[in-house]
């Protein structure tokens, strides 16, 4: 067994900066999310995928690797949402054991209803922090380590 190559402590506040800085925006954003539009955190998850997809139809598996979440996670919000009228569930035709998730009117309103605000949240709590350098730093920093990270598994 090799040895653990243990973080440095400048490694180490930047990681703990970051897990810090995904915890409390994410919960800044959801909290924001569900003040201005009441739609949760989980359900924009799903329905920005939707909405960019032609028809507004994914099969239910390319929804949860798009969002990075496990079948059952997604079989549970889906049928959430389905009661709420924002999401129907189709037979996939081309594989009797997949189903197909479709954006309804209800939920294309509320998605084109909540982007606006939205994005003001990401805005004002994310990027006005930042300057225009450190807005290149970052998205080359970011993309190289997703370039490095194995892809979301069938």
């Amino acid at each position: 067994m090799t040895e653990a190559r243990w973080l440095d402590e400048r490694e180490a506040r930047l990681w703990r900066s970051y897990r810090g800085l995904r915890v409390r925006l994410d919960g800044a954003l959801w909290r924001r999310l569900v003040r201005d539009s009441g739609l949760s955190g989980p359900e924009f998850e799903l329905l920005v995928p939707l909405s960019e997809a032609p028809g507004g139809l994914l099969r239910a598996r390319d929804l949860g690797r798009l969002v990075g979440w496990e079948r059952s996670r997604i079989s549970h919000q889906v049928g959430r949402m389905e009661k709420r009228g924002l999401v129907v569930r189709e037979e996939c035709f081309e594989d009797a054991r997949g189903s197909m998730v479709r954006l309804t009117e209800a939920g294309r309103a509320a998605i084109v209803a909540a982007a606006p605000s939205h994005v003001e949240s990401v805005r004002s709590l994310f990027f006005d922090a930042l300057t225009d350098d450190e807005l290149t730093v970052l998205t080359a920093a970011f993309e190289r380590v997703l370039a490095g990270l194995p892809k979301p598994e069938d």
